[in-house]
């Protein structure tokens, strides 16, 4: 099994506590996901994300195709990171840490992203469709929090 590495680094003008509030939501999580993706949330919400949360979603990353994906908050540590992973899903292995980190300008976040692809061998020939659609996918994120919180600051 050959495991990708996606990483993003993003600096969000606000204050740690803003921010893990923000992401603790996940209500949140539409909010920052692209529309092409067709993300809708099928399982009931808490208000606030935890270690051992369930949330089950279906997304249309390729084709129009839905697919369901179950995510496991696996780790929770307030406010400085958190660990979703796939239980079911697309990918073959996912597991997605999230950190926080206050600066003088705001907080720093940092997506680290470990997957592999289902499928063995011919895995390998669609990965780069893969990386490209991931990155596409974090452009989209960055970009809606960018505009969001620049829009929340003085």
């Amino acid at each position: 099994m050959k495991l990708y590495i996606l990483q993003q680094e993003q600096l969000l003008p606000i204050s740690l506590p803003e921010a893990w509030e923000f992401f603790v939501n996940p209500a949140n999580l539409p909010l920052i996901t692209s529309p092409d993706l067709g993300f809708r949330v099928t399982s009931p919400l808490p208000e606030r994300m935890h270690a051992g949360m369930i949330i089950s979603y279906t997304v249309t990353p390729f084709a129009g195709l839905p697919v369901v994906w179950v995510s496991e908050i696996t780790h929770a540590e307030e406010p400085f990171f958190f660990v979703d992973e796939q239980r079911l899903g697309p990918y073959r292995f996912w597991h997605h840490q999230h950190h926080f980190r206050e600066l003088p300008a705001g907080t720093e976040m940092t997506d680290l992203v470990h997957y592999a692809l289902p499928f063995g061998p011919v895995a390998r020939l669609v990965a780069p469709l893969v990386r490209r659609r991931l990155a596409a996918i974090f452009a989209y994120r960055r970009k809606a929090l960018t505009e969001r919180f620049r829009a929340a600051t003085p």
